[in-house]
């Protein structure tokens, strides 16, 4: 289960601003033969914090193209157990002409602390076409607008 809650703002001025963020309870099913989270689920968080992130642009509205991943990645800091709910922040570091990368925080609430962090690239893609595309300027627009830009 997700809950989308309200931006992550921060007080200092180098911290970067996380436009949305979600809630995710960890379920023991989660867990490996480890007793911990299996890190493919950590990719999973992120594609939901993702996936959030789109619905609020309106990125999935578009009719001939849509976002596909291009590559991901993910630095493992502290591994996590059940019980627990992380918070996943994402936002945009970068926008090209055809793609976007996007940064992730995940957050242990039983922790306290960061455990895992990433990163990822989006290509917008026209899938009748089978090529990329140029981001619109209406995306682009909406992009901008929940990061504060």
């Amino acid at each position: 289960d997700r809950a989308v809650t309200a931006p992550a703002d921060s007080s200092a001025d180098d911290e970067p601003r996380w436009p949305v963020t979600i809630e995710i309870a960890v379920a023991w099913g989660d867990m490996d033969a480890f007793r911990h989270v299996n890190n493919t689920v950590y990719a999973r968080w992120m594609e939901s914090a993702r996936i959030a992130y789109f619905e609020r642009t309106g990125m999935l509205a578009y009719d001939r193209s849509a976002p596909i991943l291009a590559r991901q990645v993910i630095d493992y800091r502290r591994p996590v157990e059940f019980p627990d709910t992380v918070v996943v922040d994402v936002r945009t570091a970068r926008i090209g002409n055809t793609s976007f990368e996007l940064r992730y925080r995940v957050t242990s609430r039983a922790l306290g602390a960061v455990v895992a962090e990433g990163e990822s690239i989006i290509v917008l893609f026209d899938y009748a076409a089978r090529s990329k595309v140029t981001i619109p300027p209406a995306l682009r627009a909406a992009i901008e607008a929940i990061e504060g830009s």
